[in-house]
């Protein structure tokens, strides 16, 4: 597609967020929401009339967006369908299988090419209830990222997208659009999934500016562009998803690699997202060096290290509750680490990093991690969990009243494996005294950012800065 062509789509999604029927729809899914229970269904016959006139709107809007959106020809038909198929059932449980295997907007990953979604689902990180839901959105997809995914980081299913608008079940700290979150009467193959970068970056953009505040810290110039220039920090997002997606399955892998079939202590699902996030930032080092890569991928790499160190140690370390809240483990491990390997100060009240040794001290517990799933190959599951846990303590001090951090000695290995993960504590590694003052400050900043886009991010920056 030419440049002029990719700013006209890209001029469309802005025409079609302003459309009436958008507004209609928006409205419509909306209200039905209201009569919907948790499984999406419509059960109390009082309310059918209100809920048939809703999707008799929602159709009719669809209908009038749908000659914009030629690439989403044959899904758009199929959820009309869809909804007439729910129609004519009697509203009970929604199925929208057969509109989901029409979606296929990995086919199509053009910058700035947009899709309407809609389909009753639930919402990662969001809404529990599988409520119809209606987002507009267009693909991010920059020219350097394409070279690196052909030439590098082969990830067909990886979709990087941007909000436009969204209806309630999207108004949260969801950063995912997920095929297996679709309400359907079986479960397909799954083919795609997609990021929103946009949420993703403003929300780093704005909890880094203020944790760099509060804690004094002086960024690199570089790291500073990334707090300013919402387009370049979605783009170090794209990059840096793009390769932590496809680490999930790949590398020496001891058990199924997204560890959704098993019941396990909940360390291990931290070890596996740092994994992920350590393996981006090791090949970003690598490519950073890398003087066959293009410019932009040079330029972005550096921004990738900077971006997984920040939002793990700023965002992922004290967002969410204490209750087995693993990606708080991971970025609290990183923190811890980074500390005492001597490149992270905080001194004087000030928080400090040598950058010209950070990167060899993350790519070390890079290599540690991928050392202990290589190792646990070979070993049993209970002792594998123990090495992991062996290996998180001998950096993060665990609870005091932990079962765990007494040894094998303590736990009943005769039994099995849910004896053990029932011995762990909720917060079985608690915040830090430098992370408990810290999200004392910083709890009004991460719970600003739910519901946060590119577009707000940038209202947000406007604001600050007059």
């Amino acid at each position: 597609m030419s440049v002029k062509a990719q700013e006209e789509v890209q001029l469309l999604a802005a025409d079609i967020r302003s459309l009436p029927a958008w507004k209609n729809l928006k409205e419509s899914v909306i209200d039905l929401q209201q009569v919907q229970v948790k499984d999406g269904s419509v059960p109390d016959s009082a309310n059918h009339a209100r809920a048939n006139a809703d999707i008799d709107s929602i159709i009719a809007s669809i209908q009038q967006i749908q000659p914009h959106l030629p690439h989403d020809h044959e899904y758009l038909e199929r959820v009309v369908q869809d909804f007439q198929k729910w129609q004519a059932a009697g509203l009970v449980e929604p199925d929208f299988l057969d509109s989901l295997l029409a979606f296929q907007p990995q086919q199509w990953r053009i910058n700035g090419l947009p899709h309407l979604v809609v389909f009753p689902m639930y919402t990662q990180n969001g809404s529990t209830n599988r409520f119809v839901e209606a987002v507009l959105l267009d693909v991010i997809w920059p020219e350097f990222i394409d070279e690196l995914e052909v030439t590098r980081y082969s990830n067909k299913l990886f979709v990087p997208v941007h909000f436009w608008d969204f209806t309630p079940g999207y108004d949260t700290n969801s950063a995912v659009l997920f095929p297996e979150s679709v309400a359907v009467r079986s479960t397909p193959t799954f083919t795609w999934g997609a990021i929103f970068a946009d949420r993703e970056a403003a929300r780093f953009r704005r909890v880094l500016k203020a944790a760099a505040e509060i804690t004094s810290l002086d960024l690199p110039a570089d790291a500073a562009a990334l707090i300013d220039d919402q387009k370049l920090c979605q783009e170090t997002f794209v990059m840096w998803d793009l390769i932590h997606d496809r680490t999930h399955m790949r590398g020496d892998l001891p058990f199924d690699p997204f560890m959704i079939k098993q019941r396990m202590p909940y360390f291990l699902y931290s070890l596996e997202e740092l994994r992920c996030d350590l393996t981006a930032f090791k090949e970003s080092v690598r490519i950073e060096k890398d003087e066959t890569s293009s410019e932009q991928a040079r330029k972005h790499a550096k921004l990738v290290q900077y971006s997984v160190i920040f939002d793990r140690i700023f965002r992922f370390a004290i967002t969410g509750s204490r209750v087995r809240n693993y990606d708080a483990v991971g970025g609290q491990l990183l923190f811890a680490w980074m500390h005492q390997h001597r490149v992270l100060h905080w001194t004087d009240g000030k928080l400090s990093i040598d950058w010209k040794d950070a990167a060899k001290v993350v790519v070390e517990l890079a290599l540690r991690v991928e050392e202990l799933y290589w190792r646990s190959i070979d070993r049993p599951k209970m002792a594998h969990w123990l090495a992991a846990y062996t290996m998180i303590s001998e950096t993060l001090t665990p609870h005091p009243a932990s079962v765990w951090a007494k040894g094998p000695e303590a736990l009943p290995l005769d039994g099995p494996p849910r004896g053990l993960t029932d011995q762990v504590l909720d917060d079985e590694f608690p915040l830090s005294m430098f992370y408990e003052a810290l999200e004392k400050k910083m709890r009004p900043v991460i719970e600003s950012t739910a519901g946060i886009t590119g577009d707000a991010s940038a209202q947000f920056q406007e604001e600050a800065s007059e």
